[in-house]
């Protein structure tokens, strides 16, 4: 048997995970000198809380699952003689995966006959989720883990996001996004727009003047680029923006109708100590990334 793991950086919720049976990885972050691990040191995010201690001036660090807990996550599973499936974010934004590879290698020697399997979602937040939730499906629908990763080899790339947030201090503090200068921005009202490359790393790829001139461009990224839209899921992030992402539904289902399946999942808060408070994004099926 396969067993699915996944990460909180994907967004996802225990809800969720209970959806598709995927095991859930939560990756820390420390706030006022305590480290939480969401949903096993609290049991539901409240994001209108975390962003708030946020805006008044907290500001959390993130730090690497370390070896010992990955194999806490893993070794049960090889020692009922099942094999994992991981789907998980962006490789390029973490050094994460080395402690993971060096408790697999652990694990190797103990379990020599099990399989672990990975995809990299090469992205993060909303747009690794949109792609946990199309392989849950896969999975449900019995698909084996060779076309589970077929087709993540041929759908991965057409899985776009593109990200605002109104704080750049954030942004620049935590050098994850490249080509973003930062000074003055949040004085005069830029938003950046931020998208994930198709290697997995978040670039700075222009700005708008104001949220309304941010929620129009990216709006339009899924009307120029979209592919099969209403085919497939729409992600919206939620950093505590309410407003916002009420607009951006509307103006969507405006272009697509009201058909149009979308999700809305607030952004976890491991990406909310690097993109800040009131920020959001669209992940969408595209021609591209």
């Amino acid at each position: 048997m396969v067993v699915l793991f996944t990460d909180t950086d994907t967004d996802i919720t225990p809800e969720v995970c209970a959806r598709y049976g995927y095991h859930l990885i939560s990756m820390p972050y420390s706030i006022e000198g305590v480290t939480y691990y969401p949903y096993e040191s609290w049991d539901s995010f409240d994001c209108h809380e975390y962003y708030e201690k946020l805006r008044a001036g907290l500001m959390p660090t993130t730090s690497a699952v370390n070896e010992e807990r990955y194999i806490e996550y893993f070794e049960p599973v090889f020692a009922e003689g099942n094999d994992i499936l991981y789907v998980h974010f962006s490789r390029q934004m973490s050094g994460t995966f080395e402690n993971m590879e060096r408790a697999l290698a652990r694990l190797k020697e103990k379990y020599p006959e099990r399989h672990f399997y990975e995809i990299d979602t090469r992205s993060i937040s909303i747009g690794a989720l949109n792609i946990v939730e199309e392989i849950g499906d896969m999975y449900l629908a019995g698909k084996s883990v060779e076309e589970i990763q077929a087709w993540a080899a041929e759908e991965i790339d057409h899985f776009a996001c593109y990200y605002f947030a109104d704080d750049l201090k954030f942004f620049k503090r935590s050098g994850r996004v490249s080509g973003l200068a930062a000074t003055m921005g949040t004085f005069l009202g830029v938003r950046p727009i931020i998208y994930m490359t198709p290697d997995g790393r978040m670039t700075n790829i222009g700005k708008e003047k104001g949220r309304i001139n941010a929620i129009k461009r990216l709006v339009s990224y899924v009307k120029e680029l979209g592919d099969d839209v209403t085919g497939h899921r729409v992600m919206i992030a939620n950093g505590d923006i309410p407003d916002v992402v009420e607009q951006i539904k509307q103006l969507l289902i405006q272009e697509f109708g009201d058909k149009l399946r979308i999700e809305v999942y607030d952004v976890n808060p491991v990406i909310g100590a690097h993109c800040g408070p009131s920020c959001s994004g669209i992940c969408f099926h595209a021609i591209h990334r």
